[in-house]
């Protein structure tokens, strides 16, 4: 038998049929002494949560990021669908486009990455986004736009197309990490939080 991670822990069921195994990968898996066969009955993240976000309108599933990766869940049987691994950084929020084709996700590194739903594969990289990295992100209904916010206190709008991401302005009135991002429903202007304790409302047209 053989576990991800480290074994930390290892109890047996009161009935002595059963035992389960808990690992550094916050994984618990379950075994019967007679197959001697691991199953995996729960898993979560190692650290803490950055953010959760459900599609609209769907409540079957729901994305959360944290160090070192990006995971959909299903929510009826409680269970990981999908992870996405990056190594060595952390992921700061996510956001699933309207259409449900597009996971954005804000990284420490600087960079924003974007995924396929369905399979975790890459769609592109917006390299250097914010000097201090990438704190939070936000996609406008229409699915042509992310706006960004990070560390250095900007707030980012790029246009996304087919096989483009180009920067369309910058704005800047944050002295400190932007924290949220929300637009309105005809993306005319948004709004974001910020960790100096300001709202600043935005003209996004």
């Amino acid at each position: 038998m053989r576990v991800e991670g480290a074994v930390t822990s290892l109890t047996c069921r009161g009935q002595d049929d059963q035992f389960f195994i808990g690992t550094n990968k916050g994984q618990m898996h379950r075994s019967a002494y007679a197959t001697f066969k691991e199953e995996l009955v729960a898993v979560c993240h190692t650290e803490a949560v950055n953010d959760i976000v459900f599609p609209e309108g769907h409540s079957d599933l729901f994305v959360t990021c944290s160090t070192n990766d990006i995971r959909v869940w299903y929510t009826p049987e409680r269970l990981e669908r999908l992870r996405i691994t990056v190594p060595n950084v952390t992921c700061h929020a996510v956001e699933v486009t309207r259409d449900g084709m597009v996971i954005v996700s804000a990284w420490n590194d600087g960079k924003i990455r974007a995924f396929v739903p369905a399979t975790g594969e890459p769609m592109y990289e917006i390299n250097n986004a914010h000097n201090l990295g990438v704190t939070t992100i936000a996609a406008t209904r229409d699915c042509k736009q992310i706006i960004s916010g990070g560390g250095d206190g900007q707030v980012r709008i790029w246009n996304i197309g087919e096989k483009t991401q180009k920067l369309r302005e910058v704005l800047k009135e944050h002295r400190g990490a932007v924290s949220c991002i929300k637009t309105n429903k005809n993306d005319k202007e948004g709004v974001t939080a910020s960790l100096d304790g300001t709202c600043v409302i935005w003209d996004l047209v």
